[in-house]
């Protein structure tokens, strides 16, 4: 028995050169699905799993002596590498470079080196998932261009459908919708979606704001939902650690999940699958900078 991604439905198979094994149980302490026990002093195959090996790479990571080689689901011991030793960041300079994070949607006309994107995604892909291999996808638009033809496409797109925003579809809606979803739609989506299309009319981009990069975050069928979201906002910290202004668009990925008009748009521009959850981060060097920080609050904090 396997859990099944998109990327492969079968178990990874680990592999244990006693020779090397020295028994210090640390794989069977990180192995959550059980695989692992001590025989004889020596790791060994359980025999009872819960699914069968889902490719995390914990156990060959642990181990001091290289005893552990875990191969399947994506995952080799070629995709092992040293941890450098370095001090992590201080809790000071974290919290200053979130405090400093503004969203920008102001940009230099300058390109985004490409491998500025590159460390970008680099960083991005360590970001933690549900289920091991990632079924995190990333459309890459690397240039102004990409951007601009991508999104005068999706005001295209949204002309077709607008008639769904209208009051009148969405007062016929409002019993199946509810209260609050309704008002979204009449309050927000509406008038979101109309300022966007008038505005790409007059040759104005106020959907991804003339960006010189744009990273679309999105699922698979089998993908955790919040697994797109983190991988966004990993992306979206570092850009920011390497000088680059960022700012995270909620509002086009859930335009473009449901219908036939949304499918072949999604086909069109190379978006493999309707998902759950995704995020667009626009990026590039930013033409302003802020001089103060604003205090921000959760809706609520209960302690017990």
């Amino acid at each position: 028995m396997a859990i099944p991604t998109s990327r492969t439905r079968e178990a990874g198979t680990i592999s244990i050169n006693t020779a090397l094994c020295q028994g210090c149980g640390r794989c069977i302490d990180v192995c959550k699905d059980f695989s692992l026990v001590l025989k004889e002093s020596k790791a060994a195959a359980s025999g009872t799993p819960i699914f069968g090996c889902i490719g995390c790479g914990h156990c060959m990571a642990v181990c001091p002596n290289g005893a552990i080689e875990v191969r399947g689901r994506t995952l080799s011991p070629d995709d092992l590498f040293p941890l450098c030793g370095e001090n992590p960041p201080s809790p000071a300079a974290l919290l200053s470079l979130l405090q400093k994070r503004r969203s920008i949607r102001e940009f230099q006309d300058v390109p985004v080196e490409k491998h500025l994107v590159d460390r970008v995604l680099e960083a991005s892909r360590t970001a933690p998932m549900g289920l091991p291999p990632s079924d995190v996808n990333v459309l890459v638009l690397e240039s102004r261009e990409s951007v601009r033809k991508f999104t005068k496409e999706f005001c295209s797109y949204l002309e077709g459908i607008k008639w769904f925003f209208s009051g009148f579809s969405i007062g016929l809606m409002r019993p199946v919708l509810g209260k609050e979803n309704a008002a979204l739609l009449r309050d927000f989506a509406s008038p979101l979606i109309r300022k966007y299309t008038e505005s790409m009319a007059e040759g104005r981009d106020l959907v991804t704001y003339d960006a010189p990069v744009a990273l679309y975050f999105y699922g698979s069928p089998f993908c955790d939902p919040a697994d797109p979201i983190i991988a966004a906002t990993y992306a979206m910290l570092t850009a920011e650690s390497l000088g680059l202004g960022t700012c995270m668009l909620g509002a086009i990925h859930p335009l473009i999940q449901s219908g036939g008009a949304a499918r072949r748009f999604r086909e069109k521009q190379g978006i493999r699958y309707k998902s759950r959850e995704g995020l667009f981060l626009i990026l590039g060097h930013p033409r302003v900078s802020y001089s103060r920080g604003i205090r921000r609050t959760f809706a609520s904090i209960e302690r017990r």
